[in-house]
């Protein structure tokens, strides 16, 4: 197969999106992805007949010379997503996302692979999103505590005088603080990529940092399951979808056909854009503004959203982006609201 573009978990919620739209284009396409159990109790009927599909986990060194035959150019999705349950997840989160990864750049280093090679990475490195402080400026506030985040108190505050921050966009150079093991490894993998790219002198690298990914074929009721999943499913049900903390943690939702064209363009052969860049909608809206939406969307009789005070220490309290960089490199500007977005994901088939 020539001129063939890899996409690695092109099976998935995200991958699959990009999937059909590449073959749409005209693309060749083949995907690996290993149908692991945490994202698919079974194997999807979206699968789009209009790619080639091998059943493997990257991790294992047999599969490259069929998946890279005729492969120039490469979209790497693959990855463990989610939080973790504790630190006992760390190994698990290793040799999925870095290994693999890491098998995956040593085969494409030995066929003197040259790009474009794509990177879905994640907001999640950032850790706390960017603040500053009325009197000392920009800060870099300190790790949650439980004892506040039990107490209800959920805003950073200054590490020097207490005051309460103020949250601000994040820029692609904001310096990286991943907060958990997932976070952790997907940092990782934009170093290994970005170390490939640069000792190859010739390949492309770009690695889009999603923000809050939603839409049609998002897993329920599983580790890989997002919060608006996780409220969709408990609108189904007709309970109401608990918001933890008081629901105004800041988020970018994006929809995930605007990320799949993301992809699209960064994959482009003549583009020059490389380096990182945040993907998202430019519109932050809080958690309870998107259960609110999603519970108005979902019909009369649904309940509307509870604020239950609950929280996740690995959690952070607000993160939202700056996509100014991807509107003027890579040519990147998402075109579906939050409004519209919900409307569709109140009645969209989940998976």
């Amino acid at each position: 197969m020539s001129g063939c573009v890899l996409v690695t978990g092109g099976a998935g919620f995200i991958g699959s999106r990009i999937v059909d739209q590449l073959v749409a284009s005209g693309r060749a396409v083949r995907v690996v992805d290993c149908f692991h159990p945490a994202a698919h109790d079974h194997r999807p009927d979206y699968l789009n007949p209009g790619a080639e599909y091998i059943d493997a986990d990257l991790a294992d060194p047999g599969i490259y010379d069929r998946a890279l035959d005729g492969v120039d150019s490469v979209c790497h999705q693959a990855a463990m997503v989610g939080l973790g349950l504790d630190f006992g997840d760390a190994q698990d989160y290793v040799e999925a996302n870095c290994l693999g990864t890491a098998r995956l750049l040593t085969a494409l280093s030995k066929r003197s692979f040259t790009g474009p090679l794509v990177l879905a990475s994640s907001m999640v490195i950032y850790g706390e999103g960017r603040y500053s402080c009325p009197v000392h400026g920009p800060v870099r506030p300190a790790p949650r505590d439980r004892a506040d985040l039990a107490a209800g108190r959920f805003e950073p505050l200054c590490p020097t005088c207490q005051e309460q921050l103020r949250p601000e966009l994040v820029p692609e150079e904001a310096p990286p603080d991943p907060r958990n093991v997932y976070a952790a490894s997907k940092l990782h993998q934009e170093h290994l990529c970005s170390l490939f790219a640069r000792e190859s002198g010739e390949v492309r690298f770009t690695a889009l940092r999603y923000h809050n990914v939603y839409g049609p074929r998002m897993p329920r009721d599983t580790p890989y399951a997002g919060v608006a999943s996780i409220f969709r499913s408990a609108l189904e049900n007709g309970k109401a979808p608990r918001v933890f903390e008081d629901g105004g943690q800041i988020r970018d939702f994006v929809h995930v056909d605007d990320v799949a064209r993301a992809n699209l363009l960064a994959l482009d052969p003549i583009s020059t854009a490389e380096g990182p860049f945040n993907i998202a909608s430019g519109r932050p809206r809080t958690i309870l503004d998107m259960a609110e939406l999603l519970a108005q969307e979902s019909g009369d009789a649904a309940p509307t959203p509870q604020v239950t005070g609950e929280f996740r220490l690995g959690d952070v309290r607000h993160v939202f982006a700056d996509p100014s960089r991807a509107r003027d490199q890579l040519g990147f500007t998402a075109g579906i609201g939050l409004e519209e977005g919900m409307k569709e994901f109140a009645t969209t088939e989940l998976r």
